[in-house]
């Protein structure tokens, strides 16, 4: 069963087209990358989904709810989450308030908020104290905090955007692992990613985006051995990668 539909969904910014007819499909539990060169329409297309900017056409379905014209306060409340690019924590707050932020959405009880605060934090295994300032925190720990408080919405589904950027080959594999995890929490997770490596061995499904389309779609073998994605995107180096 699909919990996220989206088709034919285009976003233009005056003669600029970023995104066009772009059409996706994630089920339940399903891991699913989108991949592409930069300016391909990714980010794009998790703002769509998430609602921070609207489409010029198509449609987003959310199970069998119309999404497409809410607010994103609105689509958190309903269960899907998103992380950004650029991690902006609460520099002036702890890192256990700055989870607690994300809680806030599901209780007005400070306690409770707090208790599945440090629940997350046990969960993604931040190497500093949960006292710590945000603003003093390595690479990884900033990219678990934008993880860590979208988990504190309790999603049902679950954007990555380039959460592993940054990050060296160890806290990747640590990032892999976590992802794994939430997905046998039962959360459905759409990730962009550029490390193919990384992507390939995550993703049960990947689509690669080309300026603004949609190339190939397919299990990560299929990918990573389709002439058009190679050509586009992948390089040689990634043929037979999966």
């Amino acid at each position: 069963m699909s919990i996220i539909r989206a088709r034919g969904l285009t976003k233009k910014f005056g003669g600029l087209v970023a995104v066009s007819n772009f059409d996706m499909e994630v089920g339940e539990k399903e891991i699913v990358g989108l991949i592409g060169p930069n300016g391909a329409g990714k980010t794009t297309v998790f703002n769509m989904i998430a609602c921070y900017l609207k489409p010029t056409a198509g449609e987003i379905m959310f199970g069998d709810k119309n999404i497409t014209h809410l607010h994103p306060h609105q689509i958190c409340e309903m269960g899907i989450a998103r992380t950004f690019q650029v991690t902006k924590p609460f520099g002036d707050m702890n890192l256990l308030e700055n989870i607690m932020v994300g809680s806030f959405l599901r209780t007005t009880d400070t306690g409770a908020a707090r208790r599945k605060a440090e629940e997350i934090y046990e969960l993604l295994k931040f190497a500093g104290p949960k006292q710590q300032s945000a603003h003093n925190q390595t690479t990884v720990d900033r990219k678990k905090l934008e993880v860590a408080r979208a988990l504190a919405t309790d999603p049902k589904v679950l954007l990555l955007d380039e959460v592993m950027a940054g990050c060296n080959p160890t806290e990747k594999i640590e990032l892999v692992d976590l992802v794994f995890k939430l997905r046998a929490h039962g959360i459905t997770i759409v990730v962009i990613e550029h490390d193919m490596k990384t992507i390939m061995s995550l993703c049960d499904r990947v689509i690669v985006l080309h300026r603004g389309e949609k190339l190939v779609e397919g299990t990560p073998a299929e990918v990573s051995n389709d002439k058009k994605a190679i050509s586009a995107y992948l390089g040689e180096e990634y043929a037979c990668l999966a």
